[in-house]
């Protein structure tokens, strides 16, 4: 696809992603750094990461910015456009999952600051009723025939694994693995929409069944079915990552993992994380910005709040806007602060 064919199909998602995900009303832009200034700013496709997409824009929206957006977008056409210039930022980087996309994200943007670093975990989990029964404590446990029937659930004679949608970072890192660990014949994995998958395991639990589910963390995934209690982490027969992510392979076994059969546990996924990612010469054009994200971020423990809420039924546009204007509110003294180092930078 050539660069004009992919701004057309661009312009297209930029415009279906604003209409789905930017809210009704906005507040009204304050004076300050940003007044006359449009941000075009996208969001992940994982819902879990638009809490604190919608908490950057409120803060960007405090500095005098226009925002546009968020767009939702999956990795490969957000990493395209930010470094075209056909979109300025998001916060919904994973770092060193997104590695793969350095080629091309580094054409023309850059990393800035953290929302969260190093919370976010990432791996596979069992009902802690199948771990027992058939003592399960790893992915080769799947080439087991007692423990494939019991986790088939479409009759193709695999387990059926919840993995992640197409174009995610975390699909190329089970694809990798699928091969590395030669599960192919034994393991079926999902790729259909995260969210709908996940509802359907959580509701196989409910009625005894076993699941096996691939999720990251902060995620309501862990709050429905908890580690330790319900499900447990297993682990990798031996870590194996993509090239890309090669020189992280060490920190893919961690200590202190809750809920994991074995500590330090092997998780095969280095611990990542959350950053924005900002096209370079906006981020020159706009020192309050870089500032502001130099400063500002989001403890894991509020994120994960959050996403518990969208799974109770608060998943809306206009809920994600209130939660991250409640979040704003209760860290007033917080948030001033980065604004006051943001308009300084600008001045």
């Amino acid at each position: 696809m050539n660069n004009h064919n992919l701004s057309r199909l661009f312009a297209v998602a930029l415009a279906a992603g604003t209409m789905l995900t930017a809210p009704m009303a906005t507040a009204q832009a304050q004076e300050g750094p940003g007044a006359g200034v449009t941000v075009r700013m996208a969001q992940a496709t994982w819902d879990t990461g638009w809490f604190p997409a919608a908490v950057y824009k409120q803060l960007l929206e405090r500095l005098g910015y226009t925002v546009e957006g968020p767009t939702t977008l999956d990795n490969p056409p957000f990493y395209q456009a930010v470094s075209q210039g056909d979109l300025d930022l998001w916060v919904n980087g994973w770092f060193p999952l997104h590695n793969t996309y350095e080629d091309t994200y580094s054409q023309g943007a850059e990393l800035v600051g953290n929302v969260a670093q190093g919370g976010a975990l990432e791996g596979y989990l069992v009902d802690k009723a199948s771990i027992e029964k058939f003592d399960i404590k790893s992915l080769e446990d799947f080439k087991r025939d007692e423990v494939k029937e019991a986790f088939d659930r479409d009759g193709d004679g695999k387990a059926d694994l919840v993995a992640c949608p197409p174009g995610w970072g975390c699909e190329i890192t089970i694809e990798h693995h699928l091969d590395a660990y030669e599960l192919r014949d034994h393991v079926n994995p999902i790729k259909a929409s995260y969210s709908a998958s996940m509802a359907d395991a959580v509701a196989a639990y409910g009625e005894g069944d076993p699941i096996l589910f691939y999720t990251w963390t902060p995620n309501w995934t862990v709050d429905t079915l908890k580690p330790g209690e319900d499900v447990m982490w297993i682990e990798v027969p031996e870590v194996n990552l993509p090239e890309a992510q090669k020189d992280l392979e060490d920190a893919a076994t961690l200590d202190g993992v809750n809920g994991c059969i074995n500590d330090p546990c092997k998780l095969g996924f280095p611990a990542n994380d959350i950053r924005p990612v900002v096209n370079s010469a906006f981020l020159e054009e706009n020192p309050a910005v870089q500032a502001l994200l130099e400063a500002a971020s989001i403890p894991i423990e509020d994120i994960f709040a959050q996403n518990a809420k969208m799974n109770n039924g608060e998943g809306d546009a206009e809920d994600i806007e209130r939660h991250a204007s409640e979040w704003i509110e209760a860290n007033e003294e917080l948030v001033s602060g980065w604004l006051e180092t943001a308009r300084a930078a600008a001045d």
